[in-house]
């Protein structure tokens, strides 16, 4: 197994927390960095918006990270949600295993 990152934008940091717990509890992620607050900017049906949101960064493995990337969409509050991997190219072999242990 390789281990990803799944960088996340939420509408606040509670939705992080709640979304984060959950894909946690059911094995789909080793675990959530919330980074909050972000200010997003971005064009919304036709206009130029502007949120404060909550980024986060949850760690899975390859394998994994297609049904962890539909978990939090399904429980996401947003329409069209950023939820994006990162590869991981390199890192410590006992952090591996644990994430890898902690997804199973």
């Amino acid at each position: 197994m390789s281990v990803v990152s799944v960088y996340a934008i939420f509408a606040n940091a509670e939705e992080a927390e709640r979304i984060g717990r959950t894909v946690i509890e059911e094995r789909l992620a080793s675990c959530i960095n919330i980074l909050a607050p972000v200010r997003s900017i971005y064009h919304w049906r036709g206009e130029i918006e502007t949120a404060d949101e909550a980024a986060a960064i949850l760690k899975t493995t390859t394998e994994g990270a297609d049904t962890l990337i539909a978990r939090i969409a399904a429980l996401h509050s947003y329409d069209v949600p950023c939820i994006v991997t990162w590869p991981v190219d390199k890192l410590l072999a006992d952090y591996s295993a644990w994430v890898e242990g902690s997804t199973r």
